[in-house]
């Protein structure tokens, strides 16, 4: 999820709504790597190795992410994290994204998240990171902070909407999205992992059942695989 200079206002409605999603899911996700795109039509290949064809809308929405090192988080960046319960007061980070600072305040708070029973979505100003190795963070939103352990298979992208291109055979993506009559999948969001990031969205309930072959994800807005 490289940070980007400027996004347009529609990418910023559409990013805007990720964090939410654990409220209003489209009923249909898609988690695996991209065997094809072509013009509207992809066809993924998920973890269990079945084939899903999804197609793209006029309104779809397309987020990449980008790997980076916890190190380069500072503190007062506006995050998010997945987690699920932890120990000693600690939720577990499933990953930890970092928005660009033109978004700021979006989806700010804790809530319920779709990585299994007692997952959560926080996403907040990170106020502080504690540790060497095994990172603790805390992140602190209006009207309250979560604390997080982060361990050095964590992952933490950066995320910024993207353009078709961005759609290449190769790449991890996770896809929400609805099935119509016809039993065609229609994307209302897809994103993508650049280079060696695994692209994960809200994580599901086998979240640690890992894609291998180091990509992006994305939580969250989520992807959590």
């Amino acid at each position: 999820m490289k940070l980007i200079g400027a996004i347009t206002a529609a990418a910023l409605i559409g990013l805007a709504a990720l964090p939410a999603l654990a409220q209003g899911l489209p009923p249909v996700k898609i988690a695996g790597v991209i065997a094809s795109a072509n013009g509207n039509e992809l066809d993924v290949t998920q973890a269990d190795g079945s084939k899903a064809a999804v197609t793209l809308g006029d309104k779809t929405f397309i987020g990449q992410t980008t790997a980076i090192s916890i190190n380069d988080v500072k503190p007062g960046s506006f995050v998010g994290t997945a987690a699920m319960p932890g120990s000693g007061g600690k939720l577990k980070g499933l990953e930890l994204h970092v928005f660009p600072e033109s978004m700021r305040g979006v989806g700010e708070g804790f809530s319920k998240w779709d990585a299994g029973p007692g997952s959560s979505m926080t996403n907040g100003t990170l106020s502080q990171v504690v540790g060497t190795t095994d990172k603790t963070i805390t992140v602190t939103y209006k009207g309250g902070q979560q604390t997080v352990a982060i361990s050095p298979d964590t992952p933490v992208v950066t995320l910024a909407p993207a353009d078709r291109s961005a759609l290449v055979a190769g790449a991890h993506t996770v896809i929400r999205g609805s099935k119509g009559a016809d039993g065609k999948i229609v994307a209302g969001f897809v994103t993508v992992g650049k280079g060696d990031s695994r692209s994960e969205g809200p994580a599901d309930s086998d979240a640690g059942a890992d894609f291998k072959g180091g990509d992006v994800r994305f939580c969250g807005l989520g992807f959590v695989r």
